[in-house]
């Protein structure tokens, strides 16, 4: 089913918003894990990787997220975000000095492995 159908498809009063859309070419998900994760205001996660696609969202507050080779980008609240499988992530931190950041972090798994390694 293609968008127009869902969207043909779906009820009256639903209100749909594209957040995030990308294809994940030769990545097959054997698994799917969910988190809820909070920052303090100013809080940093250092240089890192996962060895999975990472698909999360901002619930509330605002995060910077660099993938390395890529420019910074601000996710305010709402914000759809994607970290692709073995990529240095440069940044992702709380943008906030004084407001904690909440988002949900959508863990593509292929096997068992860790979510995250800590490079520095």
């Amino acid at each position: 089913m293609n968008e127009s159908e869902i969207e043909m498809n779906a009820p009256q009063n639903t209100e749909r918003r594209n957040l995030l859309r990308l294809s994940l070419e030769n990545w097959k998900t054997t698994g799917v894990d969910v988190r809820s994760l909070s920052f303090s205001p100013s809080q940093r996660t250092g240089v890192h990787s996962h060895p999975c696609p990472v698909v999360g969202y901002i619930v509330e507050g605002a995060a910077i997220l660099q993938v390395e080779g890529q420019p910074e980008q601000r996710l305010d609240t709402g914000a759809a975000f994607y970290e692709p499988a073995g990529a240095r992530i440069v940044r992702f931190d709380n943008a906030s000095a004084e407001r904690p950041l909440h988002f949900i972090a959508v863990y593509l798994l292929k096997g068992e492995h860790p979510l995250i390694e800590m490079l520095g």
